[in-house]
């Protein structure tokens, strides 16, 4: 056995302070989910179980554990909006991420601003530097290898309409760096911030 190396059976437990996985799979991009409900009252949470799985169309995807207002606001109005998550507003964000009754409003819970969208109901987040608006392609219950199902949801929506705060956007480029997003590190407390001094460029091989 080679005592430089931890290794486990997920079935028997990691025997560590923290679950690994999630800190081996990330930093995590943030997706900043805003949706409303058919009373018109808005929700806004934050997932790190989130990205971009396809380019044309661009289809982006989120999961909830737990069939959250998120997702139930989704099904029912088929449309939410991706809002970046950034260190400016990492503090807002994670007030967004409070456990609260289904008729809360988020917005005004953090003191954001809702602003309309360009094709979907659920508005954006004013001072949040870019935005994705979603239609909903499909919303999936998860399940193990076992076929159980679990209590998460994956939702995936094809981004109909996009904004962009002109502040980022250097010669017609989108400047990942100047927004510093936020990603989710594995810790129970853990981020980290994209900068533009952490860019490097690698060619892929022909």
């Amino acid at each position: 056995m080679n005592n430089d190396i931890h290794s486990y059976r997920v079935a028997e437990g990691h025997g560590l302070r923290h679950d690994p996985i999630p800190s081996i799979v990330g930093p995590r991009p943030i997706g900043w989910i805003s949706t409303i409900d058919e009373a018109g009252t808005l929700n806004l949470a934050p997932y790190s179980f989130f990205n971009i799985v396809n380019y044309h169309p661009p289809i982006v995807a989120f999961s909830s554990v737990g069939r959250k207002d998120t997702v139930r606001n989704a099904a029912a109005s088929l449309e939410f909006v991706c809002n970046l998550a950034t260190r400016a507003l990492a503090e807002k964000v994670n007030l967004t991420s409070r456990s609260v009754l289904p008729d809360a409003d988020e917005f005004a819970l953090a003191g954001l601003t809702p602003a309309a969208s360009v094709v979907v109901r659920p508005p954006r987040v004013a001072e949040s530097p870019a935005a994705l608006e979603c239609r909903v392609v499909k919303i999936e219950q998860l399940c193990g290898i076992d076929g159980i199902l679990l209590d998460t949801w994956l939702v995936l929506g094809e981004v109909v309409a996009v904004t962009i705060d002109k502040a980022f956007l250097n010669n017609d480029l989108y400047d990942t760096g100047a927004a510093r997003p936020i990603l989710r590190a594995g810790g129970p407390a853990d981020y980290f911030e994209v900068t533009p001094q952490s860019l490097f460029q690698m060619r892929r091989p022909d």
